[in-house]
């Protein structure tokens, strides 16, 4: 029987406020408007960015909110305006989108639209501002356009990638978000050559995203730097050769760098959000050819600070934004790159559970546990 045009009944893990337990509630979710794709979701992932609006470390704290960006499903039902997309589809949600029409989607050297790029305060649809979950009449709202902690959800087509659907969601889901930021932070941005130096900063699953970049580029040292000795071992699994714990010298971690590397690393990709961190990438990249991509996200009040003559020197610094990918355009490529075995994911989800136990996946990261936590939506 076909839902299309009804509204739906289904589950959803609802935060009804800062740091307290989701709660799996019962919430109506409407058929999608113009421009929008009610979607079933079948797998979704925690991600540090649901943690940190959880916690309410964000800008503004919007509650009661469904959390969630990292996903797949299946499209249910397509609204007014939507051509490329009918129900069935396979598809990735992406808390960024493309809507193929502004400046920055015209143009090949930028993912950032103007219409749909990442926007955390928004809690209702760009159609009409309204949210599309609702318990009892009253609106619950959005988080990142997504909202994929619910068995059904409203997406705006332009922030959702149609994909092969014989790829494994439960294992390409993660694409949707941290892996394709530092897979391409390091393969589009950081661009090493056969052979080269690379020194990843963070040893989570974006920091290890960019190291299997790294691996899939040919990089010959794969220098990881974290302060959890803990994470070194794992590392080793994403191609990362070599560790360094800053904690472990009496000297600024990037002089460490270059004096193992006799000048500097080729390149750097800093994936931890410390302004400490990013200075040291920076500094540590050889001179004449040394590329730096910033890739964590600072906080409001830090600033960088180097000294001019080590850009004057011919090192580049460059910041990057979910990997430069175009979510539409780009990710399905992404998808195939899985599928012909030359992108590995599987590693990179060292956890699962039932989505009646999500809150279990929140344990986990906050315990500072794996990588990511696949949470099934039928379990």
């Amino acid at each position: 029987m076909s839902t299309a045009g009804q509204v739906i009944r289904c589950k959803a893990a609802v935060a009804w406020e800062s740091g307290k337990p989701l709660s799996i509630e019962e919430v109506e979710v409407a058929p999608p408007q113009k421009n929008e794709v009610r979607i079933k979701i079948l797998f979704t992932s925690l991600c540090h960015t649901d943690v940190y609006f959880w916690e309410a470390k964000g800008q503004n704290p919007l509650f009661p909110r469904i959390l969630g960006h990292e996903a797949g499903g299946i499209v249910e039902s397509v609204g007014e305006g939507v051509t490329d997309l009918e129900p069935g589809d396979h598809v990735l949600p992406i808390f960024t989108g493309e809507c193929k029409e502004c400046a920055h989607c015209l143009s090949e050297e930028s993912n950032m639209c103007d219409l749909l790029r990442i926007n955390t305060n928004r809690g209702g649809m760009i159609h009409d501002g309204k949210s599309r979950f609702s318990i009892n009449g009253k609106p619950i709202y959005h988080f990142l356009g997504t909202s994929t902690f619910s068995e059904y959800t409203v997406v705006h087509v332009g922030q959702v990638a149609k994909i092969n659907p014989e790829a494994p969601l439960d294992k390409v889901c993660v694409l949707s978000c941290g892996m394709s930021t530092g897979f391409g932070a390091t393969v589009n941005v950081a661009k090493p050559k056969k052979g080269q130096s690379i020194a990843i900063f963070g040893l989570g699953a974006v920091g290890l995203a960019a190291a299997e970049g790294a691996r899939v580029s040919g990089a010959s040292r794969i220098i990881g730097v974290d302060l959890n000795p803990n994470r070194f071992e794992q590392a080793k699994k994403f191609g990362v050769t070599e560790f360094v714990n800053p904690k472990d010298h009496d000297k600024p971690v990037q002089e460490v760098i270059v004096e193992m590397t006799g000048g500097g690393v080729d390149r750097s990709v800093e994936c931890t959000g410390s302004i400490q961190a990013m200075i040291s990438a920076f500094e540590c990249v050889h001179d004449g050819w040394g590329v730096a991509v910033l890739v964590g996200v600072p906080n409001k009040d830090d600033i960088f600070k180097t000294h001019p003559v080590n850009l004057l020197k011919e090192r580049t610094l460059k910041g990057t934004f979910f990997g430069n990918y175009k979510p539409r355009t780009d990710i399905p490529a992404v998808v195939e790159k899985y599928m012909n075995k030359e992108l590995e994911l599987d590693k990179f989800i060292t956890h699962s559970v039932p989505f009646s136990e999500i809150n279990k996946a929140f344990e986990l990261m906050l315990a500072g546990e794996g990588l990511r936590c696949m949470i099934r939506m039928d379990a």
